[in-house]
């Protein structure tokens, strides 16, 4: 039997944390007399659908799976739980905000994970990584914390990246234009992620009041991720908030070095403006005017414009305009 496009990887992992993997052909609807089992897959892939109904999960939850479009939430569905989660983009040539989605089927001793196509997760691929090596989350709950974890590190490299861009951004003494292109794009990047995290952050709310789905130790990690989504909404408001503090900043810098060379230019007009008046009074080609039958009319009136030109620069200085 020819392996379906859907199917990713299973592993039925034994209580002391060991991975076996298991192939397409041994999921069934029969659950484990020992440990759990973890079957990822691609939700939008051909035969989907019939792998969910051959692990025998319900109508409600093969069509949550299944579904084309995501936010963050945590609810129950078909006596089991449904979380919706997502994490930071690292696939090649990707945009980090452009968050990949995740949905976890958690019932009884069985978990089910699910990506669309070409969404590869980092974060899934490093849980699969520690039941290869034998050191598996014991319970299906506990590789959905494992899960989350690994989510919100990613999504902490992110914002560390972010924060650091407007450190340099803060500290550099001018920014060429395609800084400032970079800047807006961090601004929009930050409210892209900001989108995703603070339903994430009440998704973790949610999952932290079902009380009869954690014990105590779990509960106070789960508390600790969502204090972590909470801080990097946080820390997202605030980058946001500094990224339109230095667009300001950078917007009035550059109105006042315009405002700047308007200045000078109105002022080398306005010493300018009486010579150009007086070389237009004797310009004129007309009868009568004074000094075209003198050789010194041309000196004389040379120095007295450039006497002129100092006394009008003079009278600038002094009432301090330049």
């Amino acid at each position: 039997m020819n392996q379906s496009a859907a199917f990713l990887w299973a592993f039925r992992i034994e209580p002391d944390g060991i991975g076996t993997f298991q192939p397409e052909q041994a999921l069934s609807d029969t659950r484990p007399e020992s440990g759990y089992q973890w079957v990822h897959l691609q939700s939008d892939a051909k035969g989907a659908d019939e792998l969910l109904m051959r692990m025998g999960l319900g109508d409600a939850a093969r069509s949550a799976i299944l579904a084309m479009e995501t936010r963050p939430r945590s609810l129950s569905i078909d006596d089991g739980l449904l979380v919706y989660l997502r994490g930071i983009n690292k696939n090649p040539g990707a945009e980090p905000e452009d968050m990949v989605s995740l949905r976890v089927w958690i019932k009884g001793n069985q978990i089910v994970t699910a990506r669309r196509r070409n969404r590869r997760l980092l974060s899934a691929q490093e849980v699969r990584s520690q039941v290869e090596q034998g050191q598996a989350p014991l319970t299906p709950v506990e590789l959905l914390l494992s899960l989350i974890s690994h989510l919100a590190d990613k999504i902490h490299e992110a914002v560390d990246e972010m924060d650091g861009m407007l450190v340099e951004f803060e500290t550099a003494e001018s920014l060429e234009k395609s800084q400032r292109l970079e800047l807006a794009a961090l601004r929009r990047k930050s409210a892209a992620i900001r989108r995703y995290l603070a339903p994430q952050r009440d998704a973790l709310d949610a999952l932290f009041r079902m009380p009869e789905l954690l014990n105590s130790d779990q509960a106070h990690f789960l508390r600790e991720q969502s204090d972590r989504m909470t801080r990097y909404v946080e820390d997202l408001d605030l980058a946001r908030e500094r990224a339109i503090v230095l667009q300001d900043e950078l917007r009035n810098r550059v109105a006042d070095q315009q405002g700047m060379r308007m200045y000078v230019l109105s002022m080398v007009t306005a010493i300018f403006l009486p010579l150009s008046f007086l070389t237009g009074v004797f310009g004129m080609n007309v009868g009568g005017l004074p000094g075209t039958e003198s050789q010194e009319a041309f000196t004389i009136l040379m120095v007295s414009m450039i006497g002129l030109a100092a006394v009008l620069l003079v009278a600038m200085l002094w009432k301090r305009w330049l």
